[in-house]
């Protein structure tokens, strides 16, 4: 993975030093020489919805980079203090204005590579209403055969899309877990 390094401690201030624990830790981690704390860096988790009106999903034309002017699904980083349902909830709220009920967890993305995990929850739309924040340009429902496939920003959007009407066909969902490598 990808790192980008933890140059002093969050405790002290003082420059770290990369090496493995003396804990029995099998990984190299940045450590305090002065007050001994360990920091660990975590792969950061990505939440968001597929929110569907009929036979239609809404995406969210990208108002930010990276992607600007991409479609997506509403989606972004959890904050600390909520839970992943919460975060796609707020995600979908703040993107697109779109009220929802959750139905379930979806797709679980790993992206090892930049270390991230996606999670999607199939949301029903309350209305075909919609008030986008400032992250998007506009908010659109699409059928299947009218999604803008090459204009997708993210591979994970275009996984989570496809197990959906691949599970729709079907008559069934379930839970889709995922490595992109």
């Amino acid at each position: 993975m990808h790192r980008s390094p933890i140059k002093h401690c969050r405790n002290c201030g003082v420059a770290v030093v990369y090496r493995i624990p003396d804990d029995g830790d099998t990984k190299e981690r940045a450590i305090c020489p002065a007050c001994a704390t360990i920091h660990y860096e975590n792969p950061l988790n990505v939440v968001g919805t597929v929110p569907y009106w009929g036979d239609k999903i809404l995406l969210c034309k990208r108002n930010i980079e990276p992607r600007f002017g991409k479609w997506t699904l509403p989606a972004g980083f959890l904050e600390l203090g909520e839970t992943t349902a919460q975060g796609a909830a707020r995600e979908t709220h703040e993107e697109a204005g779109a009220q929802i009920e959750l139905e379930g967890l979806f797709t679980i993305i790993n992206v090892a590579r930049v270390g991230q995990v996606h999670m999607f929850y199939r949301a029903r739309l309350l209305s075909d209403q919609f008030d986008p924040g400032f992250e998007t340009i506009e908010a659109q429902l699409y059928a299947e055969d009218e999604i803008p496939w090459d204009e997708i920003a993210f591979r994970t959007v275009k996984e989570t899309l496809e197990h959906f009407f691949a599970d729709r066909r079907r008559g069934q969902f379930q839970i889709h877990d995922v490595d992109i490598v």
